[in-house]
């Protein structure tokens, strides 16, 4: 196996970066490094954080490692029928990028546009190291730096040093997704599919087709086969609840008509997180009320077509999160006879399709599995500060995007009831915050120091039912009651705090590794030209 060392901060990154990051550079460490800051993963956050990067650091070097081909993430990685947004596009779209396209409920190909154009206008592109799968991160006090090592398609590693690792890797286990376990698969003699590695070119027209699940992979997939389809099955074990709005926005439409495109996509931004953001607390604060207002809505889209046991779930609404039905389309295909939702369990496989612990048999020639995510910390990497590895169930979250006794490190895990932009967002304007500070003060090294984690009250902010949250807990990081040590689900409430908390806190703490305050009037060019 070749190893090699990557330099991103020179020739064709060095001149990429010299325009879209600034000139020059804020460490001021006697241990030169290949870029201030080292993004891993060129999705929503990757990229986004590159852009607040731009605005509010100009000063700082940064470099970005994807393990795919393309940019995009999750966008990139999904290719099944029908891929789209669950949330509109004024959230999902990046605070300082406003959304041009007619539809706010986007499909891939026209989100993957979004952010390519950002990452081509920006000066982006050429920053970002393509098919570098980060397989390790070590932390040196000594040097206040990391280095992390990357593994290509054809196993050869490289390292590249940074002071700073921002983890822009998503929430799941791109390898791996979660498969149930059911009887019998072996025998089926038709194909089956997992919605996340999605076979090219699959010829599905006039075959019987089964998906099973009932989260918004199922609700996204059922509608968009049934158009070629001879007919498709929402098998499902437990209903999920749902909710219809038009795939056009006209208010933000009618908006973009009138008023220049910055402040119409700002108005409607602010519009979309105050409804949401008011719709999931009347779910929660009156439950009740709440099922009669979806139920409502769905029995109008349905008719006569309506089945109560295939739509109300027997748990209250936002305790999972609710399925999006763009221009009703799962329901109209309901009414149309080209697809259909089934409540029931399943007891195996067989040649021919899906027998039923009712005794009912669901004949298929496909059946896809959309059975759900696995999640993973930190991408699955290996992170080790001082040589120790990090056991992220043992450390607390700070401002949602830290975690506790861990240096110069952070990440993103979306908003579970929102938009994971709106996360996005709000931590990497918060982590420009830390490094401007880092830059005014001189300091190497930020800590968020917890020395007593037994002093804090440990909460279950993932407070949601749906299976991948529940079969992750065990290697999720904790959280607690109260800021900073919580990951919230508040967005408006987090936006305020993210933006108005001093950086300097007392807890997080910023020092200087050894050897450095005596040449921490250099820049980095200067320090590299010295030695």
């Amino acid at each position: 196996m070749a190893a090699t060392t990557a330099h991103p901060s020179s020739d064709r990154a060095s001149s990429a970066q010299a325009s879209s990051a600034g000139q020059g550079a804020a460490n001021t460490s006697s241990h030169p490094v290949d870029q201030d800051v080292l993004i891993v993963g060129a999705g929503i956050s990757g990229i986004g954080m590159a852009v607040h990067l731009q605005l509010n650091c100009p000063q700082l070097r940064f470099g970005m490692v994807e393990r795919r081909a393309n940019l995009g993430g999750t966008w990139d990685l999904f290719r099944y029928p029908g891929i789209r947004s669950d949330s509109d596009m004024h959230t999902l779209g990046f605070v300082f990028e406003p959304w041009r396209h007619e539809k706010s409920i986007a499909d891939a190909p026209a989100i993957l546009e979004y952010l390519n154009r950002i990452v081509d206008e920006r000066g982006i592109r050429d920053t970002i190291r393509f098919s570098q799968k980060v397989v390790g991160a070590d932390w040196d006090s000594d040097t206040a730096r990391w280095t992390v090592t990357m593994q290509d398609d054809a196993g050869n590693t490289s390292t590249t040093t940074t002071r700073w690792l921002y983890l822009g890797s998503g929430y799941y286990d791109y390898d791996e997704p979660f498969e149930a376990e059911f009887t019998g698969r072996e025998n089926f003699q038709g194909q089956i599919l997992h919605p996340q590695f999605w076979p090219e070119n699959l010829d599905y027209r006039g075959k019987k087709v089964v998906v099973i699940g009932s989260g918004a992979t199922a609700v996204t997939i059922v509608p968009s086969m049934a158009r070629e389809a001879g007919h498709v099955t929402m098998l499902q074990r437990t209903p999920t609840w749902m909710f219809t709005r038009p795939a056009k926005d006209g208010f933000a439409n009618f908006l973009r008509s009138v008023l220049p495109e910055k402040l119409a996509y700002k108005i409607t931004r602010y519009k979309n997180v105050t409804l949401q953001d008011a719709g999931f607390r009347r779910a929660r604060e009156k439950p009740e009320k709440f099922k009669e207002f979806l139920t409502k809505k769905i029995k109008k889209a349905l008719g006569d077509r309506y089945d109560e046991q295939a739509f109300t779930p027997p748990y209250n609404p936002w305790e999972q999160r609710l399925c999006l039905v763009p221009d009703s389309d799962l329901f109209n295909a309901i009414k149309d006879n080209r697809a259909a939702v089934v409540t029931d369990h399943i007891d195996h496989f067989d040649p021919t399709g899906i027998q039923l612990k009712s005794g009912k048999h669901l004949d298929a020639d496909i059946i896809v599995t959309a059975t759900g995510l696995k999640l993973a910390v930190a991408g699955k990497i290996p992170v080790r500060v001082d040589g120790q590895l990090i056991h992220w169930n043992e450390h607390f979250y700070y401002r949602a995007c830290m975690f506790s006794n861990v240096p110069n490190f952070s990440t993103v895990f979306g908003y579970l009831n929102a938009s994971w932009t709106l996360r996005a967002d709000i931590v990497s304007e918060y982590v420009c915050r830390v490094l401007n500070h880092m830059t005014a003060t001189g300091k190497d090294i930020a800590t968020p120091v917890l020395a007593n984690p037994n002093s804090l009250v440990e909460d279950n902010i993932f407070d949601f039912s749906s299976g991948y949250i529940q079969r992750a807990m065990h290697i999720m990081p904790k959280s607690a009651v109260d800021n900073p040590w919580r990951l919230s689900q508040d967005y408006v409430r987090d936006r305020i705090d993210m933006r108005q908390a001093p950086v300097d806190d007392g807890l997080l703490c910023f020092e200087n590794a050894p050897g450095t305050k005596a040449k921490n009037a250099l820049g980095i060019n200067q320090l590299q030209a010295a030695e």
